[in-house]
């Protein structure tokens, strides 16, 4: 497999937001929500974004407090935080009116459960910098409890599961093997998720290897992920005994 960071339809809309928000007036309110279901590449796309760009990324987790994200942002920046929160917060204010940055905070919804995620809101309105926040599913009806912050997004994006199209062209990217249009028809039927649909492919790359199969097509797809009555005859046509194959059992996982 093509080790490569995979840009679909999902990535480059997000692309687009921040541009977007990098180019917004001083005006105009700066925060952004980004979510969507788990395992569509939501963490290794904002990862990627802020790896490539002078941002500042925090991954919140289950408890943190006002006091405990701040830190984390001011290590972020290279800065020593404060015992009191307030002394953090005003440090992190000065270093952003003099170095603007984007900040973004992942799992979003640890923080709109403790109400911490208001600290973000008084900090984009004291520093006018983006603030990007990122969710799950629900993230955004989560959110409407805190009326304020949701006056000042400007843009929602929601990570949209895989089509058919989507995943024709996360192929031509990680893989050699060619996949027929009933094949990939088939995928879409498995797994609409990223991190599910690169497992999938990683072992029909290893199972099409040791059978010596170039060509996936839906019926010989279904011979790789083990559906017995095919394998039979998908292992005579290859003079592969059926044990190699169900030895190599297929199975998406869970993300």
């Amino acid at each position: 497999m093509k080790k490569t960071f995979i840009k679909t339809k999902n990535v480059k809309r997000f692309v687009a937001l921040m541009d977007e928000l990098q180019k917004l007036p001083p005006n105009i309110p700066k925060l952004a929500l980004v979510y969507g279901d788990h395992g569509l590449g939501k963490s290794q796309t904002i990862q990627w974004w802020a790896d490539k760009n002078d941002s500042v990324y925090v991954r919140a987790t289950q408890g943190m407090t006002s006091r405990w994200l701040l830190s984390e942002i001011a290590e972020e920046l290279g800065e020593e935080p404060y015992w009191h929160t307030q002394e953090t917060f005003e440090l992190i204010e000065n270093y952003l009116r003099q170095n603007p940055k984007i900040i973004i905070v992942d799992e979003i919804d640890y923080l709109i459960e403790k109400h911490t995620v208001e600290t973000l809101r008084d900090l984009h309105d004291k520093t006018t910098c983006p603030i990007v926040l990122v969710g799950m599913g629900a993230a955004d009806k989560k959110l409407t409890r805190y009326p304020h912050l949701v006056d000042r997004l400007y843009k929602t994006l929601k990570f949209e599961q895989f089509n058919s199209e989507d995943i024709t062209e996360i192929l031509q990217q990680i893989t050699d093997l060619e996949f027929t249009p009933d094949a990939i028809n088939y995928l879409a039927t498995r797994t609409n998720q990223f991190r599910q649909l690169v497992k999938l492919i990683n072992k029909i790359e290893k199972l099409s290897e040791t059978n010596k199969i170039q060509e996936i097509d839906e019926y010989t797809l279904k011979g790789l992920l083990n559906e017995r009555r095919i394998l039979t005859r998908l292992s005579e046509a290859n003079a592969v005994p059926v044990k190699n194959l169900t030895e190599c059992r297929f199975s998406g996982g869970k993300s």
